[in-house]
């Protein structure tokens, strides 16, 4: 009887780990629910804003409700990177009621270096263009690093575009042609039109890209097939690239398949 009103210490620090994991996932369960309830009246402004004036009134209740739904997401997980970034979105772009944009930029901060990648990508973007100081540069480059490297779209195209001109940093065309093909896999049309040029002017794909060397992640055999389908004539490369493209609604994906297809004919009636 007296064996089971004691609790071994494992037992105890087990049951006091597993309280602290329930109480962390209810926190953010809480939280993104404020944040979808916060994204969806930001969507809605989003929708009309164009048709609108840039301060309307009937725009104020909708920014009202995403602003006080991503303030009580950072309430309920003070770690949601994601309220973050949006509730910073709300300071630096929208004209909500209270908008800071010293406080914007602080959270902006917070969240891309809490790790938040679209985080780390706005913040990159702005340092680039807005920032007159010298060392912005760099600063930019590091953020938008950190971005691709956890596959943003938008983050390799610019990441690509670093390397293709060697801004800030040595040119290199493979590292160039690896993050325009890798934001071109994710739907990237610029990236697809960057890495279809290349492959168009002679630039070889990295081996990382094109052989199933990696023992690390397994991959399906549906993922294999479609690797080993791929098409290893330059042109084809390209013409496929242009296809992303042009699926995206670029027009100049349709330009570039209309002047590959011109070309195909003119060397078969040769």
């Amino acid at each position: 009887m007296m064996k089971k009103l004691f609790i071994r210490p494992s037992q105890s620090l087990g049951l006091l780990l597993f309280n602290q994991k329930r109480d962390m996932h209810s926190r953010n369960k809480k939280a993104m629910e404020f944040i979808a309830k916060g994204w969806s009246a930001l969507k809605e402004v989003d929708r009309v804003i164009d048709y609108a004036e840039l301060h309307d009134k009937r725009l104020i209740p909708l920014l009202r409700a995403a602003k006080e739904n991503f303030e009580l997401a950072l309430e309920a997980d003070n770690s949601n990177t994601h309220a973050r970034y949006w509730l910073s979105r709300l300071h630096l772009k929208y004209h909500v009621p209270g908008a800071c944009k010293a406080v914007g930029a602080a959270l902006l901060v917070e969240a891309a270096n809490m790790g938040d990648r679209d985080a780390q990508y706005e913040l990159g973007c702005r340092m680039r263009i807005e920032n007159p100081y010298v060392q912005s540069d760099q600063q930019a480059f590091y953020y938008l690093e950190k971005a691709a490297d956890q596959f943003h779209p938008g983050a390799l195209y610019l990441l690509g575009a670093v390397y293709l001109t060697g801004d800030c940093v040595r040119r290199d065309m493979n590292s160039a042609l690896w993050c325009f093909h890798k934001a071109s896999e994710k739907g990237h049309a610029g990236a697809a039109i960057a890495c279809g040029s290349l492959l168009l002017k002679g630039v070889e794909l990295p081996e990382s890209l094109t052989k199933l060397s990696s023992k690390r992640i397994p991959l399906s055999k549906r993922a294999i097939k479609d690797l080993e389908s791929r098409p290893t004539n330059r042109v084809e490369m390209a013409k496929e690239q242009f296809e992303i493209a042009a699926k995206a609604g670029c027009d100049l994906g349709l330009k570039w398949l209309e002047r590959l297809g011109e070309e195909e004919k003119h060397l078969l009636t040769r």
